[in-house]
Protein backbone atom coordinates (compact mmCIF):
# COMPACT_ATOMS: atom_id res chain seq x y z
CA UNK A 1 0.00 0.00 0.00
CA UNK A 2 2.90 2.16 0.68
CA UNK A 3 4.54 1.47 -2.70
CA UNK A 4 1.51 2.60 -4.38
CA UNK A 5 1.00 5.61 -2.34
CA UNK A 6 4.43 6.92 -3.69
CA UNK A 7 3.85 5.49 -6.50
CA UNK A 8 1.33 7.77 -7.02
CA UNK A 9 2.57 11.18 -5.66
CA UNK A 10 5.48 10.02 -7.34
CA UNK A 11 3.17 10.24 -10.94
CA UNK A 12 1.51 13.55 -9.39
CA UNK A 13 4.95 15.07 -9.64
CA UNK A 14 6.10 14.47 -12.59
CA UNK A 15 2.56 14.90 -14.64
CA UNK A 16 2.77 18.47 -12.99
CA UNK A 17 6.19 19.03 -13.88
CA UNK A 18 4.93 18.18 -17.79
CA UNK A 19 2.60 20.50 -17.52
CA UNK A 20 3.52 23.37 -20.42
CA UNK A 21 4.02 26.77 -19.19
CA UNK A 22 4.99 25.69 -15.38
CA UNK A 23 8.40 25.31 -15.67
CA UNK A 24 10.46 28.80 -15.69
CA UNK A 25 12.42 29.08 -19.27
CA UNK A 26 14.10 32.51 -17.78
CA UNK A 27 13.70 33.64 -21.55
CA UNK A 28 12.17 35.63 -24.07
CA UNK A 29 11.55 36.70 -27.84
CA UNK A 30 12.49 39.50 -29.31
CA UNK A 31 11.76 40.60 -33.18
CA UNK A 32 13.54 43.44 -35.30
CA UNK A 33 13.52 43.47 -38.91
CA UNK A 34 16.38 42.00 -41.37
CA UNK A 35 18.13 45.63 -42.35
CA UNK A 36 18.67 46.08 -38.00
CA UNK A 37 19.85 42.25 -38.19
CA UNK A 38 21.66 42.18 -40.87
CA UNK A 39 24.32 44.86 -38.96
CA UNK A 40 25.49 42.54 -36.80
CA UNK A 41 24.50 44.48 -33.56
CA UNK A 42 21.61 42.34 -31.80
CA UNK A 43 24.37 39.48 -31.72
CA UNK A 44 26.83 42.21 -30.16
CA UNK A 45 24.45 43.79 -27.64
CA UNK A 46 22.32 40.40 -26.84
CA UNK A 47 24.62 38.21 -25.41
CA UNK A 48 25.87 41.11 -22.93
CA UNK A 49 22.71 41.47 -21.43
CA UNK A 50 22.98 37.23 -20.98
CA UNK A 51 26.02 37.60 -19.85
CA UNK A 52 25.24 39.03 -16.53
CA UNK A 53 21.42 37.82 -16.33
CA UNK A 54 21.95 34.23 -17.31
CA UNK A 55 18.48 35.45 -19.14
CA UNK A 56 18.51 33.74 -22.79
CA UNK A 57 16.99 36.17 -26.01
CA UNK A 58 15.68 34.03 -28.87
CA UNK A 59 15.43 36.09 -32.24
CA UNK A 60 13.07 36.01 -34.15
CA UNK A 61 11.46 36.91 -37.45
CA UNK A 62 9.41 40.12 -37.82
CA UNK A 63 6.19 38.46 -38.45
CA UNK A 64 6.31 35.75 -35.59
CA UNK A 65 5.08 36.21 -32.08
CA UNK A 66 7.54 37.69 -29.90
CA UNK A 67 7.53 39.61 -26.33
CA UNK A 68 9.60 42.15 -27.53
CA UNK A 69 10.15 44.57 -30.35
CA UNK A 70 12.31 46.46 -32.02
CA UNK A 71 11.31 48.52 -34.84
CA UNK A 72 11.27 52.37 -36.11
CA UNK A 73 7.71 52.49 -35.82
CA UNK A 74 8.05 54.89 -33.01
CA UNK A 75 6.11 52.33 -30.73
CA UNK A 76 7.49 52.23 -27.37
CA UNK A 77 10.68 53.24 -25.62
CA UNK A 78 13.17 54.75 -28.17
CA UNK A 79 16.55 53.35 -27.41
CA UNK A 80 18.98 53.64 -29.65
CA UNK A 81 19.57 55.31 -33.65
CA UNK A 82 21.14 54.11 -36.34
CA UNK A 83 21.34 53.65 -40.12
CA UNK A 84 19.22 56.73 -40.51
CA UNK A 85 16.89 55.82 -37.98
CA UNK A 86 15.45 55.97 -34.55
CA UNK A 87 14.91 52.25 -32.94
CA UNK A 88 12.47 52.02 -30.39
CA UNK A 89 12.03 49.42 -28.14
CA UNK A 90 7.85 47.71 -28.23
CA UNK A 91 6.63 45.52 -25.71
CA UNK A 92 3.93 42.92 -25.99
CA UNK A 93 1.48 41.99 -23.02
CA UNK A 94 2.84 38.51 -22.55
CA UNK A 95 3.75 38.67 -19.56
CA UNK A 96 7.27 37.87 -19.67
CA UNK A 97 8.89 38.98 -15.97
CA UNK A 98 12.15 38.80 -18.20
CA UNK A 99 11.54 41.65 -20.41
CA UNK A 100 11.22 44.52 -17.35
CA UNK A 101 14.85 43.80 -16.24
CA UNK A 102 16.13 44.09 -20.35
CA UNK A 103 14.28 47.10 -20.72
CA UNK A 104 16.17 48.85 -17.75
CA UNK A 105 19.36 47.09 -18.62
CA UNK A 106 19.19 48.87 -22.35
CA UNK A 107 18.01 52.37 -21.10
CA UNK A 108 20.87 52.18 -18.02
CA UNK A 109 24.21 53.23 -18.19
CA UNK A 110 25.70 49.63 -19.10
CA UNK A 111 23.42 49.42 -21.96
CA UNK A 112 23.83 52.45 -23.14
CA UNK A 113 27.61 52.10 -23.27
CA UNK A 114 27.40 48.24 -24.60
CA UNK A 115 25.16 50.45 -27.11
CA UNK A 116 27.89 53.49 -28.03
CA UNK A 117 30.77 50.35 -28.47
CA UNK A 118 29.54 48.69 -30.99
CA UNK A 119 32.22 49.54 -33.85
CA UNK A 120 32.27 47.18 -36.06
CA UNK A 121 34.70 49.10 -38.46
CA UNK A 122 36.01 51.20 -36.16
CA UNK A 123 33.07 53.83 -36.42
CA UNK A 124 30.07 53.98 -34.53
CA UNK A 125 27.04 52.65 -35.98
CA UNK A 126 24.42 52.95 -33.28
CA UNK A 127 24.26 55.43 -30.53
CA UNK A 128 22.17 55.39 -27.56
CA UNK A 129 18.63 57.82 -28.03
CA UNK A 130 18.61 58.39 -24.38
CA UNK A 131 20.09 61.36 -22.18
CA UNK A 132 22.89 60.30 -20.36
CA UNK A 133 22.32 59.04 -16.87
CA UNK A 134 24.32 61.88 -14.31
CA UNK A 135 27.68 59.96 -12.70
CA UNK A 136 27.39 58.36 -9.04
CA UNK A 137 30.66 58.03 -8.34
CA UNK A 138 32.81 55.12 -8.96
CA UNK A 139 31.45 51.54 -10.23
CA UNK A 140 32.62 49.24 -7.55
CA UNK A 141 31.45 45.74 -8.71
CA UNK A 142 30.60 42.77 -6.09
CA UNK A 143 32.60 39.25 -6.61
CA UNK A 144 35.94 37.22 -5.34
CA UNK A 145 38.45 39.93 -6.12
CA UNK A 146 41.40 37.82 -5.53
CA UNK A 147 40.13 35.03 -7.61
CA UNK A 148 39.56 37.76 -10.29
CA UNK A 149 43.09 39.07 -10.52
CA UNK A 150 44.17 35.36 -10.82
CA UNK A 151 42.09 34.64 -13.83
CA UNK A 152 43.45 38.10 -15.22
CA UNK A 153 46.66 37.23 -15.08
CA UNK A 154 46.37 33.27 -16.75
CA UNK A 155 43.77 34.44 -19.48
CA UNK A 156 44.56 38.38 -20.27
CA UNK A 157 48.37 38.54 -18.90
CA UNK A 158 49.90 37.25 -22.23
CA UNK A 159 48.82 39.93 -23.56
CA UNK A 160 47.97 42.72 -21.37
CA UNK A 161 49.61 44.30 -18.50
CA UNK A 162 47.38 43.33 -15.39
CA UNK A 163 49.13 43.85 -12.90
CA UNK A 164 53.49 44.18 -12.02
CA UNK A 165 53.58 40.62 -12.58
CA UNK A 166 52.54 41.21 -15.97
CA UNK A 167 54.49 44.24 -16.95
CA UNK A 168 57.21 42.39 -18.78
CA UNK A 169 55.13 39.81 -20.18
CA UNK A 170 52.76 41.54 -22.27
CA UNK A 171 52.44 42.80 -25.82
CA UNK A 172 53.67 46.44 -26.02
CA UNK A 173 50.97 47.57 -28.25
CA UNK A 174 47.93 46.72 -26.40
CA UNK A 175 46.39 48.89 -23.69
CA UNK A 176 47.31 48.22 -19.55
CA UNK A 177 44.06 47.13 -17.24
CA UNK A 178 44.78 50.86 -15.72
CA UNK A 179 44.70 52.39 -18.94
CA UNK A 180 41.49 50.78 -20.05
CA UNK A 181 40.22 51.52 -16.37
CA UNK A 182 40.59 55.20 -17.10
CA UNK A 183 37.65 54.68 -20.64
CA UNK A 184 34.53 56.11 -19.58
CA UNK A 185 32.77 52.82 -20.68
CA UNK A 186 35.51 50.59 -19.13
CA UNK A 187 32.68 48.76 -17.95
CA UNK A 188 31.01 48.29 -20.64
CA UNK A 189 34.18 47.33 -22.59
CA UNK A 190 35.31 44.17 -20.44
CA UNK A 191 31.78 42.78 -20.42
CA UNK A 192 31.77 42.30 -24.06
CA UNK A 193 35.65 42.08 -24.62
CA UNK A 194 35.08 38.53 -26.35
CA UNK A 195 33.06 40.39 -29.39
CA UNK A 196 35.59 42.63 -29.51
CA UNK A 197 37.97 42.57 -32.18
CA UNK A 198 40.67 40.68 -31.69
CA UNK A 199 39.08 38.29 -29.00
CA UNK A 200 36.77 36.36 -30.80
CA UNK A 201 38.84 34.58 -32.67
CA UNK A 202 40.32 32.58 -30.06
CA UNK A 203 37.63 33.38 -27.10
CA UNK A 204 35.00 30.90 -25.18
CA UNK A 205 32.52 32.03 -22.65
CA UNK A 206 30.76 28.81 -21.75
CA UNK A 207 27.08 29.17 -22.36
CA UNK A 208 27.15 32.43 -24.32
CA UNK A 209 29.40 32.41 -27.25
CA UNK A 210 28.66 29.71 -30.33
CA UNK A 211 31.97 26.76 -30.97
CA UNK A 212 35.08 27.66 -32.82
CA UNK A 213 34.39 27.25 -36.73
CA UNK A 214 36.40 23.63 -37.64
CA UNK A 215 37.29 25.33 -40.88
CA UNK A 216 38.64 28.67 -38.71
CA UNK A 217 40.88 26.87 -35.65
CA UNK A 218 41.63 29.56 -33.37
CA UNK A 219 44.99 31.27 -34.13
CA UNK A 220 46.79 30.45 -30.77
CA UNK A 221 45.55 28.82 -27.05
CA UNK A 222 42.11 29.26 -26.99
CA UNK A 223 41.04 31.65 -23.45
CA UNK A 224 38.13 29.83 -22.07
CA UNK A 225 36.13 30.85 -19.00
CA UNK A 226 32.40 31.04 -17.38
CA UNK A 227 30.40 33.75 -16.74
CA UNK A 228 31.15 33.34 -13.02
CA UNK A 229 34.86 33.45 -14.13
CA UNK A 230 33.94 36.59 -16.13
CA UNK A 231 32.14 38.04 -12.70
CA UNK A 232 35.55 37.60 -10.51
CA UNK A 233 37.47 39.37 -13.32
CA UNK A 234 35.08 42.47 -13.48
CA UNK A 235 35.12 42.62 -9.62
CA UNK A 236 39.03 43.22 -9.82
CA UNK A 237 39.10 45.24 -12.75
CA UNK A 238 36.57 47.46 -11.05
CA UNK A 239 39.21 48.25 -8.49
CA UNK A 240 42.00 48.92 -10.21
CA UNK A 241 42.63 53.04 -9.87
CA UNK A 242 42.35 54.51 -13.24
CA UNK A 243 45.83 55.52 -15.12
CA UNK A 244 46.26 59.25 -14.80
CA UNK A 245 46.72 59.99 -18.56
CA UNK A 246 47.10 63.55 -17.94
CA UNK A 247 44.69 66.40 -19.34
CA UNK A 248 43.94 66.52 -22.87
CA UNK A 249 45.96 67.84 -25.68
CA UNK A 250 45.05 71.86 -26.27
CA UNK A 251 45.45 72.44 -30.04
CA UNK A 252 45.93 76.21 -31.18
Amino acid sequence: MRCFALLCVMGFMLGAAMVPGKAETRSFRLSAPEDLEATGFLKYLLPRFSLKTSIRIEIVAADEVADVRFSAAEEGTPVFSGLGKTWFMDVADTGNEHVARFKDWLTGDIGRNTIDAFQPDGKALFTAALEEAEETGPVVISGDVSEGERLSVIHCGRCHMVNEQTRFTTIGSTPSFAVMRSFADWQARFEAFFALNPHPAFTVIEGVTEPFDITRPPPIVPVKMSLADLDAILAFVSRIPPADLGPPIQYE
